[in-house]
């Protein structure tokens, strides 16, 4: 969120009285109620906030004199109402009875009241038209990284140091279904199904006995509104019923170490968005057919058809008989090379593609020269193998690209080196630990192995980033974001109004948080929302991300805005317990729960 306001969140909102723990936000125009007019002993006198017993916890900046948030006339879509002062009210909580010389507000106007000046305090906190701040540049650190330290920079081929245009993915799918129906006989209808560009996005998982596309959390809890059987949602009710009365899925089934379990296939890469995208299209022309089928024989046939354009070569054909429309930014990769090596550092290149594949492309980006730049490159390598296997040894491949007998003693410069094994690499080279710096797209084929059992740094090339930031610096993500933590904040605290008319008021709030929810989803995609995150939760794909990569960006260039003497630091977040930061919390954390008094006689 670019507001400037917002640049002094982490200093204002983190400021305490000595007399009382609670956030004292006066930067950003938060009002007395934030931390003292929920609290059921808290009242504000003279412009000073009060906690507990009395006890004086400072001015309340920027509010006028004669401002009074609860008896303030409040207009919004569904309520007017106005209110007593603070100090007149007489409210009943938890069974307690607070009383006064006032006449009292009832508990539908005193919610809407608190509802319509938490609305209010998030229109000021994020000011309209302002908020550009994150770049798509950044670089995103999971772990402290300085790289001053890394001597050795590692890379894989594609989607790293190449980077493809969407206009791939339409290839692979066009040829992997046309694969499907004239090779597995298909049903010559499915050949209508034309590509649907962004139906699908990186880290989904599959149901291959049940034929259904979904979105899971960290937590292996499906994301109801996210589950796709062939072109069409699934009902969140019938859902439940296919597994077994409850969202969850047991973690034997998710997926193995590397998103392969028996029942569930995670799509890790950026290739895998044609197949799940074709697999949707085959489920849904069978199912709109009436034509009974097994869901198993097609997602091993649709993996097989896909694999088919990657083995027989299709794919590294359309790229190098049309550089210039498939590969992007090729000048950013030259400058990321260039100065790393003029710098002094050593760089290898380990990438399952063929050597003439990379050679093209590499020529096109870099120049004729490229191999300059890299120490040792590997090609066809077969990661993950590559990394968790000491079985194949190295060969040497000949200027012509012809396979060569002799044994290999040493990996020198300006050779090329065929399959091969993480053991023999680390014994030929010398290069262990976190010295060395390996960047790549798969989570598990180029990350986990190397950052888990060998200690090197990971980088995770993430493209999506690049999109994905664009949407969180709209005004319409911010406000809404902003709103729906506020708003489930409000749920929170007063969930403790039980009355039939509050009750009906807390289902209007809930109604309201949904449709926030699915909101901030469909700015990111409209079938499965963020590859980052469900309504509340990190997906299992961010989960993963947060696990195998020291540090993360859109693309390898990010590299380029940063010095390599730079220390990356993580940014330290709250966890749910420690100080308040977001709006909801600021309605909850920083105040004494309300059913918390019931035991004050015990502690």
């Amino acid at each position: 969120m670019a507001c400037k306001k917002l640049g002094n969140l982490s200093h204002t909102m983190w400021q305490k009285s000595s007399s009382c723990r609670v956030a004292l936000c006066t930067g950003l125009n938060i009002p007395a109620f934030a931390c003292g007019s929920f609290a059921s002993a808290g009242s504000t006198m003279n412009g000073q906030k009060c906690c507990k017993d009395g006890q004086n916890c400072g001015p309340t900046k920027h509010l006028a004199a004669n401002h009074n948030p609860v008896g303030a006339a409040v207009t919004s879509h569904r309520h007017q109402i106005v209110g007593k002062n603070r100090g007149e009210e007489s409210l009943t909580k938890s069974g307690r009875a607070f009383s006064s010389t006032a006449p009292q507000i009832n508990n539908k106007t005193y919610l809407w009241a608190r509802y319509n000046e938490m609305k209010r305090l998030v229109h000021d906190l994020i000011p309209p038209g302002v908020c550009n701040l994150l770049n798509p540049s950044t670089i995103y650190a999971n772990n402290e990284v300085n790289l001053e330290e890394v001597d050795i920079y590692g890379f894989d081929y594609d989607y790293t140091l190449a980077l493809y245009s969407s206009a791939l993915d339409e290839m692979i799918y066009n040829k992997a279904r046309e694969f499907l129906v004239q090779h597995y006989k298909y049903p010559e209808g499915i050949s209508k199904y034309d590509y649907i560009p962004n139906f699908a996005t990186r880290g989904l998982h599959y149901d291959i006995q049940k034929g259904l596309l979904m979105k899971i959390d960290a937590f292996h809890y499906i994301q109801l509104g996210t589950v796709y059987r062939g072109l069409k949602p699934v009902p969140d009710e019938e859902v439940m019923k296919l597994y077994g009365g409850s969202n969850h899925v047991p973690l034997h089934q998710v997926s193995g170490f590397y998103g392969k379990g028996p029942k569930m296939k995670q799509f890790m890469d950026v290739f895998s968005i044609p197949e799940m995208t074709l697999l949707a299209a085959a489920n849904d022309y069978f199912i709109s057919n009436d034509i009974e089928y097994d869901p198993v024989h097609l997602y091993k046939d649709v993996s097989d058809a896909i694999g088919m354009v990657h083995i027989k070569g299709y794919m590294y054909k359309w790229i190098m008989q049309d550089l210039e429309k498939y590969i992007l930014r090729g000048d950013e990769t030259y400058a990321v090379l260039h100065r790393l090596a003029s710098q002094g550092k050593k760089l290898f290149l380990i990438t399952n593609s063929p050597f003439s594949f990379v050679d093209k492309g590499m020529r096109y980006m870099v120049g004729k020269d490229w191999r300059d730049f890299f120490d040792v490159v590997i090609v066809q390598a077969d990661k993950p193998h590559f990394f968790n296997d000491c079985v194949k040894p190295f060969r040497r491949l000949d200027s012509n690209g012809d396979l060569q007998w002799d044994r290999i003693k040493s990996l020198e410069k300006g050779q090329i080196y065929k399959q091969g094994n993480l053991v023999d690499f680390l014994k030929l080279t010398g290069w262990r630990g976190s010295k060395v710096f390996y960047f790549g797209d798969h989570l598990y084929s180029d990350l986990a192995d190397l950052m888990l059992r060998h200690g090197w740094r990971t980088g995770a090339i993430v493209p999506e980033l690049e999109v994905e930031t664009k949407v969180v610096n709209t005004e319409q993500y911010a406000q809404s974001l902003t709103w729906l933590q506020a708003l489930t904040g409000l749920l929170e605290r007063m969930q403790m109004y039980r009355d039939p008319e509050s009750k009906k008021v807390l289902q209007e709030w809930l109604k309201e948080r949904e449709e926030l929810r699915a909101v901030t989803k469909n700015l990111f995609n409209p079938h499965f929302g963020s590859i980052f995150r469900t309504c509340h939760n990190p997906t299992y794909f961010s989960r993963r991300l947060c696990r195998f990569s020291d540090l993360y960006m859109a693309s390898i260039s990010c590299l380029l805005n940063y010095d390599l003497s730079y220390t990356f630091y993580p940014r330290r977040t709250p966890l749910q317990h420690e100080a308040p930061l977001w709006m909801d919390q600021l309605c909850t954390g920083c105040m004494k729960t309300p059913f918390l008094e019931e035991m004050a006689h015990i502690r």
